[in-house]
């Protein structure tokens, strides 16, 4: 309490001050952009934690499989058995399993084939009229489960739901307990180029050579992930939404024909038998290549492919351990080169490519060391790369799987190619090898989030492309490369948090606006060293775990000690845009001649009797002992006094003037060389920013100032702040770098006025009397 009389004064007059201030600045205008996310984030609990990092408790479950599958390259099927181990390590019963049968996708019953909308157009092509009816061309393609069995062999209920198939318990799967289990399926490949919907697996078909080349892909019967934030994750797969996969161990058995080369995920366990020696002893002087070393050359490729179909077969066999997925190459066009990569570990990883002769203009001076510079790159900003293998195929597309991943990149017939053919094919490489990383260690729910895996990459895969060449035109990652998209009406945008399979502009949105949020986020708001630190903790709390949106926000809050809700509020949960106006400039300088004229004012406060609220009066009827009215040792004057019954109805009453003012000397040797710039801003967009202004002089110099974003917190749309330079402004610039995804440049800029206006100034306010009628009472009247 303040009982000092000047102590109180000085307070009245701060509160004057601001209440000025605020009124200035029109406070109805607080909203709750700087508010806590609160219910926007799940709960934590014992299995993750409110900094964001997984709980004491945290816990996931694993699943290892033994596969051998058979390439049939004359009817385009494959045939497959596997067993499969799961581990329950969660501390509930499970009674049954759930699988994803991915292949479904691509059947003919399948919802994803009519749950889309269709119209008819003035003139239409013969592909647009086959995607008005797709199921036409499906009926033969799909997981055809043969048989599902326990380890003994005894028959196991099953049933399928399109892309899910749950698997029936015999008896409850305790916590500690693992049950193994066999399925036997096969499924015919689709032509995955000319195919009616989105095919990431399948066959090429090369027609002039009469060749295939082979990426087979979400091909197996694969489990679910169940975990602690989202029981099982068993949303149908349709095309979109990617995956959600639990860790384990793999052993593969590939049967394929003689004259295919295969490349996979995971580490070859049979090379000595199913390489020539002569390319058994270029893969050991891979091993130690400087360059990217052929094992299988160009020359070799194209006698290979040309020459008669082999009628005999080979198996490979391929090991991976603590991959959540496990995909495979296989064709008879290849070329394979290899170097390695020391990490910082020291630990040795092969870098590979395969590619057919179409891409060797391109492939062959560029995969295999785009794929080693990715590895340098996201493991700088992440973490060591884990794994011993990593691989590019050139597959005419691009999609990622752990340790293998497949890229476009085929240059003219002529043997040329196009500067945007060699940066698509870079691009990719460095994306998808990237997914190594986002989501296959740090293993984030595709199917529910797209963002997730794609915008952490994209942003990441920036970053390497700026370390390859300065100059690097890529994709996404510059704020500048949003504007279009920010600038849209609002009902054609859609917040980043939207659902894979509901978003509609789905490269914006998962892919370049998260990417440039998350550059934005380093580069203007947390600055370099704060934000890499967190991001590395991020990757490095969640590496082989299941991470949520909510865990990766509170880690990068809880590592950098900056408050970023209002961030992910505006950026990652709204479709705000950004467009702060600088609306006016006025341009001050002290007034050097003249003096103010002596002036008053006053603080009063008046007194009103004390409101009886319900409180006060259920105390008094219940008879309620009150110790002041019981020990009259407590009772004083100040008990007693009841200004309101009074005529000394102000309680408080004080005075301020000034009578001491600066001298010209003092002003000319204090004031005379600022000049005062009070600018206006307004938010237009809805999007809160840091403010970034570039001062220009009239000496022709420049100067970068920047304003935190809490300059909004109190008056979301608009605010003014004086700026005092000892230099003479002619022109001012807001965002003069493009970094926060302005959409409206033309109201970032103003011109400053020739003349400025002029202000006096005085010293100091003084208190010139405080009254207070209970001091009255007392017959004390109290002077400064």
């Amino acid at each position: 309490m303040m009982k000092d009389p000047l102590r109180l004064g000085h307070f009245m007059i701060c509160c004057l001050l601001a209440a000025a201030s605020l009124s200035a600045q029109n406070t109805s205008n607080h909203g709750n952009k700087f508010e806590q996310l609160g219910t926007l984030l799940p709960g934590v609990n014992e299995y993750r934690g409110m900094d964001g990092a997984p709980g004491p408790e945290y816990w996931q479950q694993r699943c290892d499989y033994d596969i051998e599958c058979t390439l049939d390259t004359e009817n385009q099927r494959l045939d497959g058995k596997e067993l499969i181990t799961y581990y329950n390590q969660s501390p509930n019963t499970l009674r049954y399993l759930w699988l994803q049968l991915d292949e479904n996708q691509h059947a003919a019953d399948n919802d994803n084939q009519r749950f889309d909308p269709s119209s008819i157009t003035p003139t239409m092509d013969e592909n647009q009229l086959r995607l008005l009816e797709p199921w036409r061309e499906l009926e033969k393609y799909g997981h055809k489960i043969e048989s599902v069995t326990d380890a003994n062999g005894s028959e196991l209920k099953y049933v399928i739901n399109n892309t899910m198939m749950r698997i029936d318990l015999p008896a409850p799967l305790k916590p500690g307990d693992h049950f193994s289990f066999r399925v036997q399926w096969h499924y015919y490949l689709i032509d995955r180029i000319n195919a009616t919907g989105l095919a990431r697996g399948g066959y090429e078909y090369f027609e002039k050579d009469d060749n295939y080349l082979y990426t087979i892909v979400q091909w197996y019967p694969r489990l679910c992930v169940y975990n602690d934030a989202t029981g099982w994750q068993n949303k149908q797969f349709t095309g979109r939404g990617e995956f959600a996969l639990t860790f384990g161990n793999f052993v593969v058995k590939m049967t394929v024909p003689e004259d295919h080369l295969v490349g996979s995920t995971g580490e070859c366990l049979n090379y000595s038998t199913v390489l020539t020696k002569q390319q058994q002893g270029r893969w050991g002087e891979a091993q130690k290549a400087g360059e990217p070393f052929e094992i299988v050359t160009l020359e070799e490729a194209k006698a290979n492919e040309s020459a008669p179909r082999s009628s005999k077969t080979k198996t490979w066999i391929f090991k991976a351990d603590n991959v959540r997925d496990f995909a495979w190459t296989a064709s008879r066009k290849f070329v394979w080169d290899a170097m390695p990569h020391i990490t910082e570990e020291g630990k040795k990883v092969m870098c590979m490519s395969y590619y057919p002769k179409e891409a060797y203009p391109i492939y062959r001076k560029y995969s295999t060391k785009a794929v080693v510079h990715t590895l340098k790159m996201y493991s700088k900003y992440s973490i060591p790369y884990p794994y011993p293998i990593a691989i590019s195929v050139e597959a005419a597309n691009g999609m990622e799987y752990p340790m293998i991943c497949f890229n476009p990149g085929r240059a003219e017939e002529d043997g040329t190619y196009t500067e945007a053919a060699k940066i698509a094919a870079i691009s990719t490489i460095i994306h998808e090898v990237g997914h190594n990383y986002f989501p296959m260690i740090i293993n984030s729910d595709e199917r529910q989030w797209a963002w997730f895996d794609e915008g952490l990459n994209s942003f990441v895969q920036y970053l390497a492309e700026q370390e390859f060449d300065n100059n690097y035109k890529g994709w996404f990652g510059p704020a500048p490369d949003i504007v279009e998209y920010m600038s849209r009406p609002k009902d054609q945008l859609e917040p980043i948090m939207t659902n894979s399979e509901n978003i509609v502009d789905y490269f914006t949105n998962a892919y370049s606006k998260p990417a440039a949020a998350l550059n934005i986020l380093r580069e203007t708001i947390m600055g370099r060293e704060l934000f890499d630190f967190a991001f590395k903790e991020y990757c490095r709390r969640w590496a082989f775990k299941h991470p949520t949106p909510a865990d990766f926000f509170r880690t990068m809050e809880d590592a950098s000690a900056v408050d970023l809700d209002w961030f992910w509020r505006g950026w990652f949960y709204g479709i705000d845009a950004v467009d702060i106006s600088l609306d006016d400039i006025k341009w001050y300088k002290v007034d050097l001649e003249n003096n103010p004229e002596k002036r008053e004012f006053s603080f009063e406060q008046k007194i009103e009797k004390p409101f009886d609220d319900i409180s006060k009066i259920r105390n008094r009827e219940s008879g309620m002992k009150f110790s002041v009215e019981e020990d009259q040792n407590l009772r004083d004057i100040y008990t007693d006094y009841k200004p309101w019954e009074t005529e000394d109805s102000i309680q408080i009453q004080t005075t301020y003037f000034f009578d001491e003012t600066f001298t010209k000397e003092e002003k000319e040797q204090r004031f005379s060389k600022n000049n005062y710039y009070e600018l206006s801003f307004s938010n237009k967009g809805g999007l809160v920013m840091p403010i970034i202004l570039e001062w220009t002089f009239d000496d022709g110099t420049k100067e970068v100032e920047r304003i935190p974003v809490e300059i909004w917190r109190k008056n979301e749309n608009n605010f003014k702040k004086v700026f005092v330079k000892d230099k003479v402004v002619t022109a001012v610039t807001l965002d003069p770098f493009k970094e926060t995804a302005d959409i409206n440049e033309k109201n970032n800029s103003w011109p400053v006025k020739e003349v400025p206006s002029r202000f006096q100034i005085f010293k100091k306010h003084r208190m010139k009397e405080q009254l207070n009628p209970m001091q009255k009472a007392n017959g004390k009247v109290i002077k400064p």
